[in-house]
């Protein structure tokens, strides 16, 4: 599994960067609260990665910490629903301590604002992962 990335970023657009390393241009799909984290073109760089496979692709997605990444895997594995899309659009419209927030208090209509995300899936975010937001802020 590749858990990060350095290298010399080369591309970075709001919801994608290519990280150059050993000569190769990773593609990198990344929520656009990491987009705002990036450095300018040319720099160096480090994203924590998770790398979901497919039957036809195989596709990375890259996060500031983490602590995102991390998330990013517990709502894709967790709710019934959400997929990888999904989430990284989510991640993209809410900071991650503003979503886990979002989740502890039961704030269905505030999740509801993202794109893609009715009343039903909001339901099911909070009911699925409001214990485990719990146990990682208590344990934080």
């Amino acid at each position: 599994m590749i858990t990060s990335i350095q290298g010399l970023l080369t591309e970075a657009t709001p919801l994608r960067a290519v990280v150059e390393l050993n000569g190769f241009g990773y593609e990198v799909n990344i929520p656009v609260t990491t987009a705002e984290k990036l450095p300018s073109p040319g720099a160096q760089v480090k994203l924590h990665t998770l790398v979901i496979y497919r039957e036809d692709a195989q596709t990375l997605y890259g996060f500031a910490t983490p602590a995102e990444r991390d998330f990013f895997r517990l709502m894709i594995e967790t709710v019934s629903g959400v997929g990888p899309k999904l989430a990284l659009t989510i991640m993209s419209r809410m900071s991650l301590p503003v979503l886990e927030s979002s989740i502890r208090d039961g704030d269905v209509a505030g999740l509801s604002k993202c794109p893609g995300i009715g009343k039903k899936t909001a339901e099911r975010l909070v009911i699925e992962l409001r214990a485990k937001v719990g146990a990682s802020a208590s344990a934080a």
